[in-house]
């Protein structure tokens, strides 16, 4: 008869010998938008009336299949202890002002990411009634990842295009 015990040592052997989950670094095909130096970036996330699903593309990014941690990007809490803003959905009329208000109290030099077609070019719900436009109508961008949700990959992409890495 083999032991509880017995069988954990061995589940546990097995997981440390494991290949690791995580994919291996496409090439980076883009020069970079504005490569930092650092090679890492902190940027704050700002629903700004999204549908929710570019944030579920990017919780993929940051998983660790993807892993857009493991080249320098970083999600933070305050927009203080950001390196810039990573924006998801059309803005709406409720969210202009604190859109710009994070955006203001964000340090220089500051990196703004629109992600998805909402963000882009206000998406499917581009001039409703309580719209004000695209992220770019409210604040400076720096970084546009088109698509519906855009994949985990073309964010990732993007982001190591920030990072330089």
């Amino acid at each position: 008869m083999i032991s509880s015990s017995f069988v954990r040592r061995i589940s546990l052997m097995k997981a440390l010998l494991a290949r690791p989950v995580t994919e291996p670094a496409p090439p980076s095909t883009k020069t970079g938008a504005r490569s930092r130096s650092s090679g890492s970036v902190q940027l704050r996330h700002v629903d700004a009336g999204s549908c929710n699903g570019c944030e579920i593309e990017i919780a993929q990014a940051f998983a660790p299949v993807s892993d857009a941690g493991r080249f320098g990007a970083r999600l933070v809490a305050s927009p203080r202890h950001a390196d810039g803003l990573l924006v998801t959905g059309v803005v709406t009329k409720n969210m202009a002002v604190p859109l710009q208000k994070t955006f203001e109290a964000t340090p220089r030099p500051r990196v703004v990411v629109a992600c998805g077609d909402c963000a882009v070019n206000g998406g499917v719900f581009g001039g409703a009634y309580g719209v004000v436009g695209s992220v770019r109508d409210v604040v400076p961008v720096d970084v546009e990842i088109p698509g519906c949700p855009p994949e985990p990959s073309e964010i990732t992409e993007a982001l190591r295009s920030l990072t330089g890495r």
